[in-house]
């Protein structure tokens, strides 16, 4: 189910990639076949590419795939190989090398990340954001968790966040939890983004699962966390650190004690992973 929602989605990219028909490809003739490789041109972390393998072979083409999602790949890799129509698949190249490109290029952002964080605390979880590209979430998220993070929300529908514009309606942190634990269903988590240590406590107190510690610093970090463990509260609550993390002071923020650190970098400012498509043999007629 979940690759048929990328096939579709990918193939409203090909149609707006080919409005009415491609000028350049047609110049091959009908019925010739090519065997072509996906090869990465430098180091990186899979991801998206079962989808792509999907795609491809939706679209008539043998496909083998070399790497798959969440292993680690080295420059001249191949990372699958093509066997089918040259024409359809020079219109689709540029295509399934953007997916590939960017995913890739996320997962490997993400794997970094982790590594960073895991080497100053074995327990801590690094997650993504919503700050995805309308389109791309599907294969964003997917990415991250290729590369070993945590997707956090997938939409709005999965949980309540209370950030700080719906916190302009209430009157405090209390009111506005509570009034989130009234309203929404018991398989719901409940998270609230705080500005200080003490709307921390705050929240905990009020029954939040989950306090995001908004742009706090290091230091306001650890001071949040002693704050819930002096008052009884830190296992109650999920501690999430969010906003300023780089991967410079990610290993600070990971020592000071929180459980997730979340990063929209990972997907807003991942660089992509250089990748070709190369045709290695022409069947002619």
């Amino acid at each position: 189910m979940a690759e048929e929602l990328a096939y579709r989605r990918m193939l409203e990219w090909l149609a707006e990639d080919i409005p009415f028909w491609d000028v350049t490809s047609e110049l091959i003739p009908e019925g010739c076949r090519c065997r072509a490789a996906i090869i990465a041109k430098e180091p990186g972390v899979a991801a998206c590419v079962e989808e792509v393998a999907h795609f491809l072979r939706k679209m008539g083409f043998e496909v083998r795939v070399n790497v798959r999602s969440g292993e680690e790949f080295s420059g001249g890799d191949y990372i699958m190989e093509v066997w089918g129509d040259m024409r359809r698949l020079l219109q689709v190249e540029r295509l399934i090398l953007n997916v590939l490109s960017h995913a890739c290029g996320v997962a490997t952002a993400t794997r970094r990340a982790v590594e960073a964080a895991r080497r100053a605390n074995s327990r801590v979880r690094v997650a993504a954001t919503r700050k995805t590209l309308p389109g791309l979430r599907y294969f964003e998220k997917r990415a991250v968790e290729a590369g070993g993070g945590d997707t956090h929300r997938l939409s709005l529908s999965d949980m309540v966040l209370i950030k700080d514009n719906h916190l302009r309606y209430f009157k405090s942190v209390r009111e506005a939890v509570e009034a989130a634990r009234r309203a929404a269903s018991f398989a719901r988590k409940v998270e609230v983004e705080v500005s200080s240590p003490e709307e921390a406590v705050e929240a905990a107190r009020a029954g939040a699962d989950i306090v995001m510690l908004d742009n706090f610093t290091v230091d306001e970090v650890e001071r949040a966390v002693r704050m819930l463990e002096r008052e009884g509260l830190r296992d109650r609550v999920v501690v999430e650190v969010s906003g300023g993390v780089t991967l410079e002071n990610l290993e600070d923020y990971a020592r000071a004690g929180p459980d997730v650190i979340s990063m929209g970098s990972l997907t807003h400012s991942a660089r992509a992973v250089d990748m070709s498509l190369e045709v290695l043999e022409v069947e002619r007629s």
